[in-house]
């Protein structure tokens, strides 16, 4: 368990986006999900002296998708069987329209249901964006919601950095899933690629499996651009499949076997001989 940081706390913030105070905690963990919960992004435990033990459940909605209402269901379920404790859970869109479908309650057993969930739903009308730092840092989990919220606005870059910047002090196992949810969570965005730079660069002590693999990618791409490079300048003439074949690679050792042909390869066939 950890203990909630000063001066507010993990999620703190949450409960303003809904009108709600948002429970008084005496400690806090991350929980790793299973398969069965796999597309939960991250999941938190979380004790209290009034309300007991809950766990807060964090997803990420791009659109409407009926099928994934039942998958939230079946995940909840999934939840409260192996941890015993109430599970809630908070689904973050990129708009209001997507936010509002998402927040409808889903019930099961027809008039007399036995089973009815109600999830939270939070975008950019109900989530501010997060541009300082200093704010950032003191809910950082807040600013990571904030982030992917919006996502798709002109503030995702100046939220990205604040929230990488506030992750540089906190404890690796705050950071590392608040990081690694919102790699998760931002997909094929564009702004997803400054995410990665800044893990790669700002939170690179950290040594996550996310982090690790960014890094890892981030040399491989540097390799390659390398290649292209010296390449380019020994007057070789790629082919768009070829070229694509060396920026795709993310092998940082074909890569370096190849740079390392380059220099002196007469042609195209030597650097990229199969061993």
């Amino acid at each position: 368990m950890i203990s909630p940081p000063r001066p507010r706390g993990l999620f703190s913030r949450l409960g303003l986006a809904f009108g709600v105070e948002f429970p008084s905690y005496t400690a806090c963990a991350y929980v790793p999900t299973d398969r069965a919960e796999g597309e939960i992004g991250a999941l938190w435990r979380f004790e209290t002296e009034r309300e007991g033990t809950f766990l807060l459940a964090v997803t990420t909605q791009a659109g409407r998708d009926p099928a994934r209402r039942w998958t939230w269901a079946r995940q909840l379920v999934s939840l409260y069987l192996r941890h015993r404790v109430p599970p809630v859970l908070l689904v973050v869109c990129p708009d209001r329209e997507t936010a509002e479908w998402a927040s409808q309650p889903i019930t099961a057993g027809g008039p007399f249901s036995s089973l009815v969930l109600t999830p939270m739903a939070a975008g950019p009308h109900n989530l501010p964006p997060v541009t300082d730092p200093g704010e950032a840092a003191q809910d950082p989990a807040f600013a990571t919601l904030s982030a992917l919220a919006h996502a798709r606005t002109t503030s995702a870059d100046a939220i990205l950095k604040a929230l990488s910047a506030a992750l540089r002090d906190v404890p690796e196992d705050v950071a590392n899933p608040l990081a690694e949810l919102t790699a998760q969570g931002l997909g094929k965005l564009p702004a997803a690629d400054l995410w990665r730079n800044l893990m790669a660069v700002d939170l690179s002590f950290y040594k996550s499996p996310m982090v690790q693999e960014i890094r890892e990618e981030s040399r491989a791409e540097g390799e390659a651009r390398a290649l292209l490079r010296v390449l380019q300048s020994r007057g070789f003439r790629l082919s768009a499949e070829l070229e694509q074949q060396v920026s795709g690679c993310r092998d940082t050792a074909t890569l370096n076997r190849w740079l390392d042909r380059a220099v002196t390869a007469e042609t195209l066939d030597e650097v990229f001989a199969q061993d």
